[in-house]
């Protein structure tokens, strides 16, 4: 990595990172109160607020968003003249899953293997002291060249949209000349990524009623019609004999133009067991930038533990659908719950809900933050060329901040390559990563400052 005075002083302030890392990631931040208490989010929030007074923000504050969670703000002035950089991440995580398979607690952050475990040591709390670090380097080689907003989000996971109806009642607020999302990954680590596309997203929660109550299987079954066979059948419109994704009237065929996904690469990525075929046709590449993606995320039934023969009166599921960039989120919720709705067996009574929604976003490369950009990732992983890709991913702020922004050019990067398993048991983050993007980020700052001088 490079060894200038800003890549020096980041490499003397890791463990002190870490060291905070461990304590952010201690707190069991998933904005959901069904699963953990507010308080942990809460928590959290107080943290990064004090973190950034204590590099000395000024009006460092937590926003109360719409859908009941806080955001933490802060406003760093530079020098006069100087354009404004905001810089974004967010302190909530994921629910862990199946905490007996994680091979250290979730909520603790261990190093193993040259690598830190721990829920949300990369998406997205290690974006935070990606941000940190970068601006603590500054100040130790000669200040902070541009003025730096902050904004940590506390509901990004959840896909409620407090943050962006925020935005959208204050919107002088979030105001700057250029954005940099802290919350995509490197293609692949050591490899500089800028993300150019990101998927947008619909929830829906799906509910099949057919019968007043459960019946004897035995004695009704066979007639009687279930609930969560109905489901199933359902569910099981949602895909193509191939596995590709269908959605009555929504369009499946895009086409990825950028840099390629070997299907070798994704199968190592993904951890394919052996002997099991992708799904969905076109590239890899197309299937998980291009085009959208449905998954069930998760469906309310006995378990199989307890389970009494029964026909099920009423199942439920949520469904997640990805839109890809050029599709309204909005036009593809209505297209998902139609077909959801149309695909019912049997006259089954269909409840279609939606519970989170966020737009597609692609960005622009040509502007000075992105050859600023690019150069300082150049710098920062010695002398490789920045690659651009999309991000099969949503983060739905991105849009609303391109609408009330349309001047600001958007960067997106961050700690959340294929290793790090975001969303799954054992996330972690590699400490070389975070240190050479913390690197990347400074530089940046002091190259966006200097272009922005002589413009």
């Amino acid at each position: 990595m490079s060894q200038s005075p800003i890549a020096t002083t980041v490499s003397s302030l890791l463990p002190q990172a870490r060291t905070e890392l461990a304590e952010l990631v201690a707190f069991r931040s998933v904005a959901d109160p069904a699963q953990f208490p507010p308080s942990e989010c809460t928590a959290a929030a107080e943290w990064v607020a004090e973190a950034l007074r204590t590099e000395g923000f000024e009006e460092v504050a937590l926003l109360d968003t719409p859908d009941g969670t806080r955001s933490v703000y802060g406003h760093l002035p530079g020098p006069a003249g100087a354009p404004t950089v905001l810089l974004y991440a967010h302190y909530d995580v994921q629910p862990p899953l199946d905490e007996a398979a994680w091979h250290s607690p979730p909520f603790q952050l261990t190093e193993r293997d040259g690598r830190w475990y721990g829920r949300g040591a990369a998406d997205c709390k290690g974006g935070v002291l990606m941000h940190l670090l970068a601006l603590r380097a500054l100040k130790a080689n000669g200040g902070v060249p541009v003025s730096v907003k902050v904004i940590v989000e506390g509901s990004e996971e959840q896909g409620t949209g407090g943050l962006e109806r925020y935005a959208d009642a204050y919107p002088e607020l979030l105001a700057a000349d250029t954005i940099v999302i802290g919350d995509t990954g490197n293609f692949r680590p050591g490899l500089p990524t800028l993300t150019a596309t990101l998927r947008g997203m619909t929830l829906v929660r799906v509910s099949v009623d057919t019968l007043v109550g459960n019946l004897h299987s035995g004695q009704f079954g066979g007639a009687a019609p279930d609930a969560l066979g109905a489901l199933v059948r359902i569910l099981d419109s949602l895909r193509a004999a191939d596995g590709s994704t269908v959605v009555d009237g929504l369009g499946t065929d895009a086409c990825w133009e950028g840099v390629d996904y070997p299907e070798e690469d994704f199968r190592r990525d993904a951890k394919v067991l052996d002997g099991v075929g992708l799904i969905g046709s076109g590239s890899v590449a197309d299937r998980v930038w291009a085009r959208p993606a449905v998954t069930v995320l998760g469906i309310d039934c006995p378990p199989v533990v307890g389970a009494t023969p029964s026909v099920q009166a009423n199942a439920s599921a949520l469904v997640s659908l990805r839109v890809p960039p050029g599709t309204d989120a909005a036009h593809a919720t209505e297209l998902l719950i139609r077909h959801l709705t149309a695909h019912a067996p049997w006259g089954a009574q269909v409840t279609c809900t939606q519970v989170g929604q966020g737009q597609p976003f692609s960005t622009d490369s040509g502007g000075p933050a992105y050859t600023a950009m690019t150069e300082a990732l150049r710098e920062a992983y010695d002398g490789t060329e920045t690659a651009t890709a999309g991000q099969g991913g949503s983060i739905p702020l991105c849009d609303t901040l391109a609408r009330l922004y349309p001047r600001a050019e958007i960067l997106l990067m961050g700690l959340s390559e294929p290793e790090a398993q975001i969303h799954a048991v054992n996330e972690s983050v590699s400490p070389r990563e975070l240190e050479a993007l913390s690197v990347a980020e400074a530089l940046f700052l002091r190259k966006y400052a200097r272009s922005g001088s002589q413009g």
